[in-house]
């Protein structure tokens, strides 16, 4: 599992799922296009959701267990990046990685 450190909070991914996150984050911020993440816990984890603001301002840091960082997915990276210009923000549970190409 990664984690996404925002501010003095602690988020678990899955170290694919957090690659492609970091990717989309860092063009936003890159940008100074500020956006809202949001997913959802699974039942192991209590259920619920949670959402944060993201803006050029925020203190994020990226940790991953992994040693070599994923093969991105080009095409998710592009639904991604889609996404996270919607009103809703970018919403990782209605963005499921496709298969490769």
């Amino acid at each position: 599992m990664a984690s996404l450190i925002y501010g003095t909070e602690t988020f678990e991914f899955e170290d694919r799922q957090l690659a492609h996150v970091k990717f989309v984050v860092s063009q936003k911020l890159r940008r100074q296009e500020s956006f809202l993440l949001s997913w959802s816990y699974s039942l192991a984890l209590g259920s619920g959701r949670s959402s944060i603001w993201l803006n050029e301002h925020s203190h994020l840091h990226f940790r991953f267990n992994g040693s070599k960082p994923p093969t991105l997915n080009q095409v998710w990276l592009e639904r991604l990046m889609t996404a996270s210009f919607s009103v809703r923000g970018l919403d990782l549970d209605e963005v499921p990685e496709p298969p490769e190409q």
